[in-house]
């Protein structure tokens, strides 16, 4: 973005696959999770663990991109899961279903174990993510998946998560975990216009640290 007003943050990008090049195939159901070929470097104890969660973590994308662009350490995704679980921002309801990811849970644990600024926020328009992303903040907004592609008709908002990391006048810039390689992975500029389609109004904000 090349307006004056706006303000983009330079923040290295994780997808939610380790495969962050075969996302379209994962999505489309071309290719199964537990085929990824990069499965290992996730820490997951079997093809089975990961092929269960790794369409399950946007979140913990979000927040790998986030501790990386604000100078901690990044665990692997799925040893990263496994204490978020713990921590009750994840509930496994049965063999093939998880609630998640739980915001308030989710913002205490991240502010407890890495000393970062996190809050849920239940409510949250275009006018808040502006103003956290230029106070130096990253976003993680809760919208529908289908915003890798700008669907016309979504057919509903919310459900995916994505981090917003820059915002001017034209909208907003994302970073999707799940977004398509070479077109909505990385700084994806969405017209504030488009978000409202997939947007559900609620996320959680994330900062260096504590205030």
């Amino acid at each position: 973005m090349t307006d004056a007003s706006s303000t983009t943050h330079r923040v290295p990008y994780y997808a939610q696959w380790e495969s962050a090049d075969l996302v379209p195939e994962f999505v489309t159901g071309a290719r199964a999770s537990a085929d990824d070929p990069l499965w290992q470097k996730s820490g997951a104890g079997s093809r089975e663990e990961y092929g269960f969660w790794a369409s399950r973590i946007c979140g913990m994308a979000c927040l790998r991109m986030a501790l990386d662009h604000f100078g901690h350490p990044v665990p692997p995704s799925i040893p990263l899961l496994r204490d978020a679980l713990e921590a009750g921002a994840y509930v496994r309801t049965g063999e093939t279903t998880v609630k998640g990811l739980i915001y308030a849970p989710f913002a205490d644990w991240v502010v407890r174990r890495w000393g970062l600024y996190a809050r849920a926020r239940p409510e949250l328009g275009a006018g808040d993510i502006e103003a956290e992303v230029a106070r130096g903040r990253l976003v993680m907004l809760s919208v529908h998946h289908s915003i890798r592609t700008l669907d016309p008709e979504p057919p509903l908002r919310g459900g995916h998560l994505v981090l917003a990391v820059g915002c001017g006048p034209k909208g907003v810039v994302l970073h999707n975990p799940s977004g398509f390689p070479g077109h909505s992975q990385q700084y994806h500029q969405v017209p504030w216009a488009d978000l409202e389609r997939f947007f559900a109004d609620r996320g959680v904000v994330l900062g260096s640290r504590v205030r």
